[in-house]
């Protein structure tokens, strides 16, 4: 979780520096889901990610100096430069990608499913989304194929209230736990800023599909801290729902679990120390690194004449 959030603080400035190209959009306030998941989930396993997937890929275990090159647009990114933020992709670590398309993942995730079934690869596929995509047909159809044909797939719906701009309560009419048992797929509700419950609960889930039990659906209760995009202003929003963030911060609330185990606090010093210098290292080497020349940044866009 705090790889995850200090690098995401890290982007917000290098975005601002105009050292990352595009947009980027944060999932600071949500790193326990990506973490709890990435906890249980194993090499054989895929997942497939939304447009505030950064957290998603490095919990999955795509690699820290390969992630930031990629972001930074470089060559010796993980997807040569070409992905950037919102297209991050790693085959080798099970990421299928993150996504620009609201519930894009989706069908992806079916299909890894589906291959993992076929394969007998006994993997899971794990598809994250937010609240904003509840209203999107693919969800619906998605649901519908992954039940029809048991496939052993992980729906987790990260809903942090806000669909973009708008209130979730806007946006879709019925609670997603219902909409699962349309389709009769088992769905659980839980607090998506705790660590220990999601990584205790998605593992159970796992365990369950895993055994041919079929698709489980999974909703984390979270918060967007930041905008909908870096650079949002956020007058859509009352300051008054950050006021308490603190409150529920999942790093916090970790640190605070892991002092009662008995971890000291030096050892949590030492552990942001180590990250900081891990994402330090990153951000020089991907700024050292080569930016693509004009054909690599085209090659595979266009099928060549004659092919």
């Amino acid at each position: 979780m705090l790889l995850i959030r200090r690098t995401e603080e890290r982007l917000s400035q290098l975005f601002a520096d105009g050292e990352v190209p595009g947009f980027i959009h944060l999932s600071i306030g949500q790193e326990a889901i990506a973490t709890g998941l990435g906890a249980v989930l194993e090499r054989r396993d895929t997942i497939a990610s939304t447009h505030r997937g950064h957290g998603h890929a490095l919990a999955k275990g795509v690699e820290l100096n390969s992630f930031f090159q990629e972001v930074m647009g470089r060559e010796t990114g993980v997807c040569k430069g070409r992905g950037g933020s919102m297209h991050v992709a790693d085959m080798s670590a099970g990421m299928l990608g993150a996504n620009g398309i609201v519930g894009a993942g989706m069908p992806i995730a079916v299909g890894s499913a589906l291959a993992h079934q076929v394969r007998k690869t006994g993997g899971v596929a794990v598809v994250f989304f937010g609240d904003g995509a509840l209203a999107e047909g693919v969800l619906h159809e998605s649901l519908n194929l992954s039940a029809l044909w048991e496939l052993p797939a992980l729906f987790v719906c990260e809903n942090n209230g806000w669909s973009e701009f708008s209130p979730t309560s806007k946006q879709f009419v019925a609670p997603l736990a219902k909409l699962a048992d349309a389709f009769g797929i088992p769905a659980e509700t839980i607090d998506g800023n705790d660590v220990e419950i999601i990584a205790d609960t998605a593992g159970r889930l796992i365990s369950e599909i895993r055994k041919g039990g079929g698709p489980r659906v999974l909703e984390c209760i979270t918060q967007r801290v930041r905008g909908h995009y870096e650079g949002d202003a956020q007058k859509y929003r009352d300051p008054a729902e950050l006021k308490d963030r603190d409150k529920i911060d999942p790093l916090p609330r970790a640190a605070s679990r892991l002092s009662v185990l008995g971890v000291s606090d030096a050892l949590l010093a030492a552990l942001e120390t180590e990250v900081m210098a891990e994402i330090d290292a990153a951000t020089e080497a991907a700024r050292a690194a080569p930016l693509p020349g004009f054909a690599a940044a085209q090659a595979d866009v266009y099928t060549p004449a004659g092919a």
